[in-house]
């Protein structure tokens, strides 16, 4: 439990390394059609790609051993549980310390199918609730920002081309914040995380949107994608901690779908927000959202610090 918000962090570095990529890839192709193929096509190839090395990764992923157990496999639980201990003692060693120590003692575990009804109904109907509002709300700023950042530029009066230049730069700020996360992933409560992190969305945003000097909006754009990473590493540390296992991924599957919901209006109210307001119009609803997400997270939302699992999900 004290390392899981560290490895999810490095796991989503390595994630967020794409992004600059994909947007240096439109900076250069966007004004052009290579042999007579409209430019953004080939960045949108470019990114989908991707799917296939998502499809190699997977193959190699381990099940989870609560999830083994909790099915009555426990020949593979315990294959799988001493493959990591294997991983794990290796690690300890070659950095000059103890040995693993030895179990602690067995914790009970509720097992047996589960509904999607658990989920809407106590303990965990709260937690659905607070997690479907979040995840409605993260969306605006994650691909609100993120999707519409050469827009919102060329909205300042910057030409198109110096906007994706200038969307590029502020991009590569996105592998930086879960290296960043890293040194407090595991260290700060995750909900506290969420909250500071959607503060720093909404004030960056106002002052991205205020600026007209190039490297200050470069700068604040960078702070919003900065903090817009941190927001979405503890976001999936958090919302994958706090249900049981035998039905984590329903419900995490459940509260996520808000998010896609969510993106698929977000574009458009960021669209109408610009053009009745411009990219302070934009910054105020997206600082909106925070606030709510902010409310939701800070006010209800369990702790999960230094818990193992089976005492956060009870």
């Amino acid at each position: 439990p004290a390392e899981r918000g560290r490895a999810f962090a490095f796991s989503q570095f390595i994630w967020f390394s794409v992004i600059p990529v994909v947007a240096l890839l439109g900076w250069l192709l966007v004004p052009r059609a290579p042999l007579g193929i409209a430019g953004w096509r080939w960045v949108t190839l470019a990114g989908s790609a991707g799917a296939l090395l998502a499809w190699w990764l997977r193959r190699s992923l381990p099940e989870s051993p609560r999830w083994l157990a909790l099915h009555g496999r426990q020949a593979e639980a315990e294959k799988a549980m001493a493959a990591i201990e294997a991983i794990v003692a290796r690690d300890l060693l070659e950095l000059g310390g103890a040995p693993l120590p030895a179990p602690g003692p067995p914790r009970a575990a509720v097992a047996g199918r589960s509904s999607f009804r658990e989920i809407l109904r106590p303990p965990y109907r709260g937690r659905t609730l607070v997690l479907s509002i979040f995840n409605l709300m993260q969306t605006i700023a994650f691909y609100g920002f993120g999707s519409w950042v050469p827009t919102l530029l060329i909205s300042k009066g910057v030409h198109i081309t110096t906007s994706l230049e200038y969307a590029f730069i502020i991009a590569v700020a996105n592998p930086v914040g879960p290296l960043a996360a890293m040194l407090i992933a595991d260290r700060m409560e995750r909900k506290w995380q969420l909250v500071w992190a959607g503060a720093a969305i909404g004030a960056s945003m106002l002052l991205f949107a205020h600026q007209t000097n190039p490297a200050l909006v470069i700068l604040f754009g960078a702070m919003v994608t900065l903090a817009n990473c941190w927001m979405s590493t503890a976001l999936h540390n958090y919302q994958g901690e706090i249900f049981p296992t035998r039905v984590r991924a329903r419900a995490v599957g459940f509260v996520y779908a808000w998010s896609r919901l969510s993106a698929a209006f977000a574009g458009l109210l960021i669209g109408f927000f610009l053009r009745e307001g411009g990219a302070p119009g934009v910054a105020l609803f997206i600082g909106g959202a925070m606030v709510v997400m902010m409310v939701t997270i800070g006010g209800f939302g369990p702790r999960t610090r230094q818990m193992a699992l089976e005492e956060i999900a009870r």
